[in-house]
């Protein structure tokens, strides 16, 4: 099976967010009651419920300016969707460039003065760059140029803002931890770009996480699954209840053709409201940190521990200085609470701390030595203001860099003991492509440590062969680069 975490047609991202003094906060309609059948209330239509919730749903569309002979090629996301590759090529002699379309998707609008949530992967442009225009429909085929106020890859949320004048007709929010298996979902989103269409199901499982096998390594995944039909476009789009109030964003489907087979996935509200603020009020998402690599308990595990089950985190490393050690947690400890929220998991305690804000004092309940005990601890920050060198200025042509901190160890499970720099990506046409991976870490080149990018930049052979020790996949080897 393959996991498909792009269902827009294409995917873009661009434009510079903008910063909390220029947005006004996040107003959104919540209602917190469960959803109930009426005594004596047969329902047979879900019409009005629809028609209450279509109008919130709108079709993205993104766009870039193509110039004179310019070609470009589709991401390799479309391959799996079984297609061919499509080119397209402007007219020769043209000196003006065109607008071409790159992408659809869908989206909510969540509050009635114009923010809409959607994709992170709808509004990301081919490998990162950027996009010229992003283009909202609503339901009564009005258009608007959108601004992309922030976007968050890490839970493929994203934000953006139309102006208008009249208020827009905003969805109500649901309560999502309230959702339970069997609920009645209906998934509402613009596929294949037929226009605004609507899908019913039910809420198959709550809480999946396929270990970044959707979202990518370093992701938060919190999936709501559903069997409601999810295809190529429904991205970004509504998953309402039976109510008619949002409970999710559609945004992936696991299938080998690219068609639905019953198998797809939202984002969790709750989790939407939350980047989406963040996004709004500052540009990016601020995420707790305790500073520890926690591992899944087996049933040999948990029998050796004298425990009952195979529930909690177990602590395989506390790093040094770190928000953990000082608050006193040790290797061998087991997670079970961070504050009143139970852990499963390891992949739901990074998920849970990820989502309290920095500087935040939780309780850790935790089993040492078959004794359990409470430790306050005050979490640190994985929001780091350092980015990636971008491939425009590294000294590997097309390669993007950064130096290996405590923000990315945390994320990617960089062990301790790797220092270096880490690639962040590597694009198509680079001539290191098949010799670097992202989320390899360069620790020497030509037997010289480096742990910046003016290292690599130092030590790099122009013209000859350059000998790198490298971090991969949990192992260490040699690669060879002639620049």
């Amino acid at each position: 099976m393959k996991y498909t975490a792009c269902l827009s047609l294409i995917s873009l991202f661009a434009i510079t967010p903008l910063f909390a003094d220029k947005n006004p906060p996040l107003n959104v309609k919540v209602d917190v009651q469960p959803v109930a059948a009426e005594v004596g209330m047969p329902l047979v239509s879900y019409a009005d419920v629809l028609g209450e919730a279509t109008p919130s749903v709108v079709a993205v569309y993104t766009s870039r300016i193509v110039m004179a002979r310019q070609s470009y090629t589709l991401p390799e996301i479309y391959r799996q969707f079984g297609r061919s590759i499509p080119r397209a090529t402007p007219e020769e002699g043209s000196n003006r460039g065109r607008k071409e379309r790159l992408g659809v998707g869908s989206g909510v609008i969540v509050s009635a003065d114009g923010y809409i949530v959607t994709n992170h992967h709808v509004v990301q442009g081919m490998r990162g760059r950027e996009v010229d225009e992003i283009l909202v429909r609503l339901n009564d085929d009005s258009e608007y140029v959108a601004t992309l106020i922030g976007s968050d890859p890490k839970t493929d949320v994203a934000v953006l803002k139309i102006e208008v004048d009249a208020s827009l007709p905003a969805v109500t929010l649901a309560d999502s931890d309230l959702l339970r298996v069997g609920d009645i979902v209906f998934a509402i989103g613009n596929p294949r770009d037929l226009g605004l269409t609507a899908t019913q199901g039910i809420v198959s499982a709550l809480e999946r996480n396929r270990g970044g096998q959707i979202l990518g390594a370093g992701s938060y995944e919190n999936f709501i699954q559903t069997d409601a039909a999810i295809n190529l476009g429904n991205s970004g789009g509504a998953l309402v209840d039976a109510w008619g109030r949002l409970v999710g964003i559609n945004t992936a489907i696991v299938s080998n053709s690219g068609g639905s087979i019953g198998l797809g996935f939202a984002i969790p509200v709750n989790m939407v409201l939350n980047v989406a603020s963040n996004l709004i009020k500052s540009g990016e998402v601020p995420r707790g940190m305790l500073g520890l690599f926690p591992g899944d308990l087996t049933q040999d595990m948990a029998e050796a521990f004298g425990l009952e089950s195979t529930a909690g985190a177990l602590v395989n490393q506390v790093q040094e200085d770190s928000p953990a050690s000082r608050g006193g947690i040790w290797h061998g400890d087991i997670i079970l609470k961070i504050d009143e929220r139970e852990i499963d998991s390891a992949a739901e305690l990074r998920l849970v701390v990820s989502q309290v804000l920095p500087g935040t004092k939780v309780a850790v309940t935790l089993i040492r030595q078959g004794e359990t005990m409470v430790l306050p601890v005050t979490l640190g920050s994985l929001t780091g203001k350092t980015g990636a060198i971008s491939t425009n200025s590294s000294p590997l042509e097309g390669v993007s860099l950064r130096a290996l901190d405590d923000e990315l160890r945390d994320g990617y499970a960089i062990p301790l003991d790797v220092d270096g720099v880490l690639v962040m990506d590597v694009e198509d046409d680079s001539p290191f492509v098949n010799k670097l991976g992202p989320l390899t870490v360069i620790i020497e080149i030509n037997g010289n440590a480096v742990e910046s990018i003016d290292g690599i930049e130092e030590n790099l052979l122009i013209g000859g062969q350059n000998c790198l020790y490298v971090w991969s996949g949990g192992r260490k080897g040699f690669v060879i680069l002639k620049l």
